[in-house]
């Protein structure tokens, strides 16, 4: 398989943007922007859950259910500790797409971001 100068400068481009977009450091953002079962923000307030005096958010009638039912869904794991966090008390960063990630401190959030 050959590849034109042309096609080589395109993936070349494209490989350093997605290297970029993974070196681009993790924002702080308001747990009542993101839906905590598909781990992604949303522009808008999504719906909370009241669970054991602790509140999560979710995004349709579907993760509300699921975060009501399933303790799992209320739990993830810290990036850099590997340590489980409750989603309704950790530190909460997104990417630049609107991933979002659980640390369980802010000191793990400046860990994962100065790799």
């Amino acid at each position: 398989m050959t590849i034109s100068r042309r096609n080589f400068t395109l993936l070349a481009v494209g490989s350093a943007a997605t290297l970029l977009a993974q070196q681009t450091p993790l924002k702080r953002v308001d747990a009542k922007y993101v839906c905590f079962v598909t781990k992604h923000t949303f522009d808008k307030e999504q719906i909370p859950v009241s669970v054991d005096g602790k509140t999560y958010y979710g995004c349709c009638d579907m993760c509300k259910a699921k975060l009501k039912d399933d303790a799992a869904q209320r739990c993830d794991i810290d990036p850099v500790s590997k340590k489980q966090v409750d989603k309704a008390t950790s530190v909460i960063a997104a990417d630049s797409k609107g991933n979002v990630f659980f640390f369980e401190n802010e000191d793990n959030l400046k860990k994962y971001n100065s790799r």
